[in-house]
């Protein structure tokens, strides 16, 4: 069975700069990389389950939040190593030291024996467009793009 994720780009327009959230993956593999290894909050999902009702579960556990909607499809995408995102925008806007993530367990350091709990997500931003282009996951970008796309047709943002 193909591995799929599905999330939700979150989005606010303040003092006319479109920007996203992002999270930054917790636990070990994850704590020295930070270009390409910010993501939209998303997680895996199985055939009994639909891709929103997924992405929309990842997020309030990623964030403690559940975003409100509406939510608008975009493109799904293929990352590189051949896992589906499907992804929806939302206009919303949180307080980032209100997010807290759940967390999951792993045996650490590797062959010790010792399992270590670790937070899924270790960090939140809200950042412009081509920050979050230079941070997020590169096969996401498509993301980004779509969404600025769709709000440049009604609304005048600033390019930042």
């Amino acid at each position: 069975m193909k591995k799929q994720s599905a999330g939700i780009l979150l989005y606010r327009i303040k003092n006319n700069i479109l920007e996203v959230l992002l999270v930054h993956p917790g636990g070990p593999f994850w704590k020295n990389k930070d270009i390409g290894a910010w993501t939209i909050p998303k997680g895996e999902f199985n055939d009994g389950e639909t891709a929103l009702d997924a992405a929309l579960r990842e997020f309030r556990e990623e964030t403690s939040h559940a975003p409100l909607g509406p939510f608008t499809p975009l493109t799904t995408i293929r990352q590189k190593g051949g896992k589906e995102i499907h992804a929806w925008s939302a206009i919303g806007d949180l307080e980032i030291s209100s997010l807290s993530s759940n967390t999951f367990e792993m045996e650490w350091p590797p062959k010790s024996g010792r399992r270590q709990s670790f937070p899924e997500i270790n960090k939140y931003g809200w950042f412009d467009i081509k920050i979050a282009s230079q941070l997020i996951n590169p096969a996401q970008i498509a993301f980004l793009k779509e969404l600025s796309a769709s709000l440049s047709d009604d609304t005048p943002i600033e390019e930042h």
